[in-house]
């Protein structure tokens, strides 16, 4: 995946932490390269609650690295996100499937 500013592929990081970064921009997962990171214009969604924008977006969830809130991404996001569109029924699958793992009601 490129850097969603530039458009520079990451390339194989040698040992250590790697200097990209993760963020979520209209409710999609994007990579953030060391050069695009020092520009403080990176138009980033932040939490509704902290306003950080330390956001991963996992199965049409948003979580806060922050804080730890966790919401339900937009459902139409997926349609900007370049994801397939999900087949009919198969969310209403995905979601029990996740409540039965997650032990939600």
């Amino acid at each position: 995946m490129p850097c969603y500013r530039c458009g520079a592929r990451q390339t194989d990081p040698v040992r250590g932490a790697s200097p990209w970064k993760r963020g979520v921009r209209q409710e999609a997962q994007v990579l953030i390269c060391p050069d695009c990171q020092r520009r403080h214009d990176l138009d980033l969604d932040t939490c509704g609650t902290c306003q950080s924008t330390a956001l991963i977006c996992r199965l049409g969830e948003v979580e806060c690295r922050s804080c730890g809130t966790v919401r339900l991404a937009r459902a139409d996001a997926f349609a900007c996100s370049g994801a397939p569109p999900v087949p009919p029924g198969l969310s209403a699958e995905v979601e029990a499937a996740l409540n039965r793992v997650l032990g939600r009601a």
